[in-house]
């Protein structure tokens, strides 16, 4: 079954992706916040098999690359959601409007974490990662919603070109 398409600035895709960019924001900082909370003293909390919780924190990128460099990763971060808010509008779907929306809250979670978790100035904090599966970096709801939100855009960006080169 085929999604309608959304005409610019129809409030129905625009409003899913809003509510999932802040359900996502939302999310991200009350874990964040327990995290830091919970496990501040060293401690690590054992779920399933490989998965625990374990603090940590992160002054550079994905995979913790490009440490120090936090002033200039969160104003591109800056950009990019910007650039993403700006192409709700161009959403051909409600699919894509919400992986744009999981995206940039994402980002924007991130984002927060640099901006207001530290006293050292301007995007000068570290982000939480505390979900550690022990054979993959340690990440946040954050990053995950990125992930899923990038892997969303590129399905339904698939689809889409599926569905205009069918005859």
């Amino acid at each position: 079954m085929t999604e309608p398409a959304l005409a610019p600035g129809v409030s129905s895709g625009v409003g899913a992706s809003l509510a999932a960019g802040l359900a996502v924001v939302t999310v991200d900082q009350l874990t964040k916040t327990w995290a830091e909370h919970r496990l501040s003293d060293g401690r690590t909390i054992h779920l399933l098999g490989s998965l625990r919780f374990n603090l940590t924190y992160n002054s550079g990128m994905a995979f913790s690359q490009a440490k120090g460099l936090g002033p200039l990763i969160g104003t591109v971060g800056l950009v990019v959601v910007v650039f993403l808010l700006a192409g709700l509008r161009q959403a051909g779907s409600r699919a894509s409007a919400l992986s744009l929306g999981l995206v940039a809250g994402g980002a924007l979670g991130n984002i927060i974490d640099r901006l207001f978790r530290s006293n050292l100035g301007f995007f000068k904090g570290e982000v939480i990662d505390f979900i550690d599966l022990q054979w993959w970096p340690v990440f946040n709801v954050a990053d995950a919603s990125i992930v899923v939100g990038g892997l969303l855009i590129v399905l339904t960006a698939w689809r889409s070109s599926r569905r205009i080169a069918a005859p």
